[in-house]
């Protein structure tokens, strides 16, 4: 299975780093309009994406303890809408929408999020092509270009974000 080293922030604007990711020539990929339905299910986190008109449906595990490792699944679909289908065998949770502007540095997917009811959020995701030592210092890398480290981390997906908006407790 596929895996992930994560980090989201959530960030006033995105005017500073994106000043910083042209100055290092840290190319600029798409802009992705995503709405991701979350579903019921007890061994992680399970989503259907709809991104510029495709599907996606996503299953992850991430370590909410120490390194933010995640185990990731992804089925692409075709055809039409899944949604119709899935509403009918999965009980909805969630949604998420965002627009996403999404750079590429080595096998890192460096995203400028801006969320639907929460704000602007940087999150970085560097995918695992050889070892966790050299994915680890890519990472690093990036969190230390775009000063990250001085930026609260949050632990936690856009689900649970959006869930603590309707939290009554």
């Amino acid at each position: 299975m596929p895996q992930n080293l994560e980090l989201k922030v959530r960030v006033k604007s995105h005017r500073r780093f994106l000043t910083c990711l042209k100055n290092n020539n840290i190319p600029f990929v798409s802009q992705l309009n995503q709405k991701d339905i979350y579903f019921t299910y007890d061994r992680g986190l399970l989503k259907l994406r709809i991104e510029n008109g495709k599907y996606s449906l996503i299953k992850y595990k991430r370590n909410e303890s120490g390194k933010r490792w995640s185990k990731y699944q992804i089925l692409n679909l075709v055809g039409v809408d899944p949604y119709d289908y899935l509403k009918d065998i999965l009980r909805t949770e969630s949604v998420v929408e965002k627009k996403r502007l999404l750079y590429i540095y080595k096998n890192t997917r460096i995203h400028l999020d801006k969320v639907k009811r929460l704000g602007y959020f940087i999150e970085l995701e560097t995918v695992l092509t050889g070892n966790k030592k050299e994915a680890t210092q890519e990472f690093n890398f990036i969190v230390e270009l775009l000063k990250l480290r001085d930026e609260e981390e949050l632990r936690c997906s856009y689900k649970n974000l959006i869930d603590s908006l309707y939290d009554t407790d």
